[in-house]
């Protein structure tokens, strides 16, 4: 069953700036990871550039782990990506 409209809207007011970056680098991270298997490079490339891009707007409005956590994920997609356009 759908939710009711302005329950909607008031989950959303609720929510914070931090929170909502945090959730859209989460999902950026996914979705890179999966144009990497699919060889959409430059998909994945674009991904990795909003996520460093987003990296120093999240310093200190998120938790220290997660932030980590996301450096981390950025990491791994660089060396994926890497992998993936060099030879080898």
């Amino acid at each position: 069953m759908a939710e009711d409209p302005e329950k909607l809207i008031e989950q959303i007011r609720g929510l914070g700036i931090g929170q909502l970056l945090l959730s859209t680098a989460s999902m950026i991270v996914s979705l890179s990871f999966g144009k990497l298997g699919a060889g959409e490079l430059d998909e994945a490339r674009l991904g990795i550039d909003a996520l460093r891009a987003l990296m120093p707007v999240l310093q200190g409005q998120i938790e220290e782990e997660m932030r980590k956590d996301l450096e981390q994920a950025v990491a791994n997609l660089q060396i994926a990506y890497a992998n993936a356009v060099l030879p080898g």
